[in-house]
């Protein structure tokens, strides 16, 4: 069914050296989409080079998205390299695990920074243009902790309730002139993020415990929601947060 094909489309995905990133990387060029692999771990040339070794083009580029200044020459070196960027995939994050009494001023605005402001920077650069156009899709990266608080990841949950937020108000504005803003909802994965978490003695069983599934997702399980939202059988999906969390919210 060509709904779902995402030939022409020509994405920009940040995160994408590890991880979910790299799932959703390699998800959307199998799909038929030219993909820029960014990160900022020094391996986004060697991800380029195994995506890359058949089908649509690939591109690697390094950015520190901490920083606006770093953001700004992402997205401007993106476009450089595919002429265009109709779809923006931020699934890029940090995360700390302390107890919210003791966790440091400094560390509070690292995350948020990292996970809430340069998604918000990156869909004005890849926004503007695609209005312009009058077409886009932009897909964000929420969490299962966008609708609950977690247990001692404050600025995560945070971080994570604003993206969720974000992606409904932008899809209040811009679903008007032709642009898809959506956001998948993660649950428990098993990535170099959740190593701590899939260590410790007690909340491992705890967690797995109430996911329906009876097990955490692997990273290749979240890209065919993400091809799906990038899609043409997703037009008409706007501000939705969509989780993929092996049954954990309907328990």
């Amino acid at each position: 069914m060509t709904d779902f094909s995402l030939a022409g489309h020509k994405a920009l995905v940040t995160g994408a050296t590890g991880g979910l990133g790299w799932a959703l990387a390699d998800g959307l060029h199998a799909a038929g989409a030219e993909v820029v692999v960014a990160g900022s771990s020094g391996r986004a040339q060697a991800v380029a080079d195994e995506l890359g070794q058949g089908g649509p083009r690939v591109v690697a580029l390094e950015a520190d998205l901490g920083h606006s200044a770093g953001r700004q020459q992402l997205f401007a070196q993106s476009v450089s390299a595919l002429g265009e960027i109709t779809l923006l995939v931020a699934a890029h994050g940090i995360a700390t695990r302390q107890p919210a009494a003791e966790l440091p001023l400094d560390d509070w605005q690292r995350v948020i920074e990292v996970n809430l402001t340069s998604v918000w920077e990156l869909c004005q650069l890849a926004g503007r243009p695609m209005l312009d156009r009058g077409a886009g899709k932009i897909i964000l990266i929420a969490s299962l902790l966008s609708f609950s608080g977690g247990y001692r990841v404050p600025a995560y949950a945070a971080s994570k309730g604003g993206v969720a937020q974000m992606a409904k108000a932008l899809a209040n504005e811009w679903a008007p002139r032709g642009v898809n803003v959506n956001a998948l909802a993660p649950g428990y994965f098993e990535t170099p993020l959740t190593a701590v978490l899939r260590r410790d003695p007690v909340r491992y069983p705890q967690i797995l415990d109430r996911i329906p599934a009876g097990r955490w997702g692997q990273p290749h399980e979240l890209a065919g929601a993400a091809v799906f939202l990038a899609s043409r059988a997703a037009d008409y999906i706007h501000g939705v947060v969509l989780p993929v969390d092996g049954g954990w919210m309907g328990r």
